[in-house]
């Protein structure tokens, strides 16, 4: 098992790819991060000088705005663990070294565990980057030492991981490159948020709106931007977690016993 994560982790970090999508999370992250926190603590115009939100709310709001905007990041580059092997022809040199599909699974998992985590590191630290000091300045703080900042910059961290399994969960079914990224780009930067928006405008339909993947991350995370101007209250941070890995396993199952139970050539 040792040698299978060994081999993914080299297959995954020798290309330039995952380092290259790394920097434009950066600094598209930081500049949300410090367009967000401005629009959010400037004085508007016929809101008699009182910003939208305010003090620790408001840093939580901007500092959860990592997973909703930068997770099409750690989606991607989990899903070239499989759609890599497919596009290059590599899949049968790869079962050809290791002839265990589960141990393969279980091997592209765990590499997809350590690019996930550096992504949420990379990415938390750049929402924080670009706000924080605009908190700090037109704000009432950047609460970087509150209680609840901490633990969800943490789970901050840890939610982009898992978006980094599940995108590898998704590459083990839509095992062509092309059409992956697109099914993931035009779910993150359309599909979902529109439907966030419209389900959760009605109390008929906003349950059903927690249940979408985005919504159950802002769940772990206890704070969410998209919830601000709707009906939506968000699930309990064990229910998004459930609802989140119930859709990793759903992708990975799939995956295992359609992809990988087929002949390979």
């Amino acid at each position: 098992m040792s040698t299978a994560i060994k081999a993914e982790l080299r297959k995954l970090f020798s290309t330039r790819l995952w380092w290259l999508l790394a920097l434009v999370l950066v600094a598209y992250l930081i500049f949300i991060g410090a367009v967000m926190a401005f629009s959010f603590t400037v004085e508007m115009e016929g809101m008699s000088g009182a910003p939208i939100e305010d003090g620790e709310e408001l840093a939580r709001v901007i500092y959860s705005l990592t997973s909703p905007i930068g997770y099409v990041f750690p989606l991607i580059v989990g899903s070239l663990l499989f759609t890599g092997e497919f596009r290059h022809k590599t899949i049968t040199a790869s079962l050809l070294a290791q002839p265990n599909r589960w141990i393969l699974l279980g091997a592209k998992l765990v590499a997809a565990v350590v690019v996930g985590f550096v992504y949420g590191v990379i990415g938390t630290a750049s929402t924080v980057a670009g706000s924080a000091p605009i908190l700090a300045w037109r704000g009432d703080g950047a609460y970087l030492g509150a209680q609840s900042v901490v633990e969800l910059l943490g789970m901050s961290v840890l939610v982009m991981t898992i978006w980094a399994v599940l995108g590898t969960a998704i590459g083990s079914v839509l095992t062509n490159q092309v059409a992956a990224i697109i099914v993931i780009l035009a779910f993150t930067q359309f599909v979902e948020p529109i439907a966030r928006v419209a389900l959760g405008a009605w109390d008929a339909t906003s349950e059903v709106a927690k249940y979408l993947p985005g919504a159950a991350a802002d769940a772990m995370l206890g704070a969410s931007f998209f919830a601000q101007d709707t009906a939506t209250d968000l699930l309990s941070r064990g229910a998004g977690a459930a609802v989140l890995l119930a859709y990793v396993v759903v992708f990975l199952l799939i995956g295992r016993f359609v992809t990988l139970r087929r002949d390979v050539g």
